[in-house]
């Protein structure tokens, strides 16, 4: 039977090397007892061993060990099971590219539930395996899961696995770009919610889609209030995802045109523990659409290409913000002209003449100034705007009220008769 010194020694060992640790983990597991300290051992060396495979980056190494440990889970009571279960799925997640790997585990997983019959634990792997599939991009593969898993869950009337796929889902509906139903899916979240006590990681996570979805809408005033509401529940839990939270905080700013409250926000208490690279390449952004330098704001965007570039949401909104940007820049250039060559255009602008003449193209389509491209010459022409003759509208509105006076006129002189 393993002894508490050996469980000790092996710990002490990982401290400095995990890969020394393995085998005496794996002793401890394969020794022989049937008590509840061996049992209680045995679990320790278990979350211990997959620690190990975690911080060595060995994934297939960690698969097995879930594979291997089923024997030893059986034994152990239903609750704690499913919290070591999802104790070791989570550990992928620190291991890079590994996304394909933890859907089969987690699949395979949800088989051996299914088999043993613990459908509580089965629900909560399903509920992780929707969000594998999203981080996967495998879209109708989650919202399959999705619609089979939200019937069964309202048959059990499970309110809080409820909230989180409905959460799930409207995440899904968002990436799809279907916002009505996003927003239906979230409606329908923070209505379970409201009907037990909702822990205060998930209503951070409630609150950062719902700002998602409000800043989709333009509305981002609102937007900036749920990104508040994120960065305070995060930050409380010491959860990473905070920092998304302030960075989403300073977009909305920007949208606004509000970029000189990016600092007073980055000086709050909250926001002082969070500066780093990705408060910086905000701040980059920031400064450049308060000068309105397109040249500025190509330069943030390719010194902070991780930063501004991996996040979905982030290089959405700039993608927007860079065309408001360069069709000011681009109005103000040809302000003074009636007609301009579109290579002049582009040296001002400092951008190539190809760009620079689908977007024109585009302004005059959407009416933002009244021209035509000369492409035979390689020129704009723009016209000065002709005054409306309100004439027609003038005399419309003069025989609307002479019907008026008319009509008025009738039902006095029908009184007297």
């Amino acid at each position: 039977m393993p002894s508490v010194s050996s469980i000790a020694q092996a710990e002490e060992v990982q401290k400095t090397s995990p890969e020394q640790a393995i085998p005496l983990y794996q002793s401890i597991l394969a020794a022989a007892g049937t008590d509840a300290t061996a049992r209680t051992e045995q679990e320790a060396a278990l979350l211990k061993l997959a620690q190990c495979y975690r911080d060595l980056h060995r994934p297939n190494e960690l698969a097995a060990l879930i594979h291997d440990s089923r024997t030893l889970i059986t034994s152990i009571p239903k609750a704690k099971t499913a919290k070591i279960i999802r104790t070791l799925i989570d550990y992928f997640s620190e291991i890079p590219n590994t996304l394909p790997l933890q859907i089969d585990v987690c699949k395979q997983t949800i088989q051996w539930t299914i088999q043993e019959k613990r459908i509580f634990l089965k629900q909560a792997l399903e509920t992780r395996l929707i969000a594998l599939y999203l981080d996967n991009k495998m879209y109708s593969d989650s919202l399959a899961l999705v619609a089979t898993l939200l019937k069964e869950l309202k048959k059990l009337d499970d309110k809080m696995v409820l909230v989180e796929v409905q959460l799930l889902e409207s995440r899904v509906c968002h990436a799809l770009r279907n916002l009505p139903k996003a927003k239906a899916a979230l409606t329908s979240a923070r209505t379970s919610a409201n009907a037990i006590y909702c822990p205060p990681l998930l209503q951070a996570a409630l609150d950062m889609q719902s700002g998602i979805l409000h800043a989709e809408e333009k509305d981002y005033k609102t937007a900036f209030s749920y990104f508040y509401e994120t960065l305070e529940g995060y930050s409380s839990l010491e959860d990473s995802r905070a920092i998304s939270a302030l960075k989403y905080m300073l977009l909305c700013k920007i949208m606004l045109n509000l970029s000189e409250d990016i600092q007073s926000i980055l000086n709050s208490k909250v926001a002082l523990k969070y500066r780093g690279v990705e408060v910086e390449a905000m701040k980059a952004i920031a400064l450049a659409h308060q000068n309105r330098s397109l040249q500025e704001f190509e330069q943030a965007l390719a010194a902070y290409r991780d930063e501004l570039g991996n996040d979905p949401i982030i290089r959405n909104h700039l993608a927007s913000l860079y065309d408001k940007l360069l069709e000011q820049n681009l109005i103000r250039v040809i302000e003074p002209f009636s007609r301009v060559e579109i290579a002049h255009i582009a040296e001002l602008v400092k951008l190539p003449a190809q760009q620079v003449e689908v977007k024109l193209s585009q302004m005059i389509l959407d009416k933002t100034f009244l021209g035509v491209l000369d492409q035979g010459a390689g020129c704009l022409v723009v016209f000065d705007e002709t005054p409306v003759d309100k004439t027609y509208e003038s005399a419309l509105d003069t025989m609307k009220n002479m019907a008026n006076v008319v009509e008025s006129l009738y039902e006095k002189a029908s009184k007297l008769t």
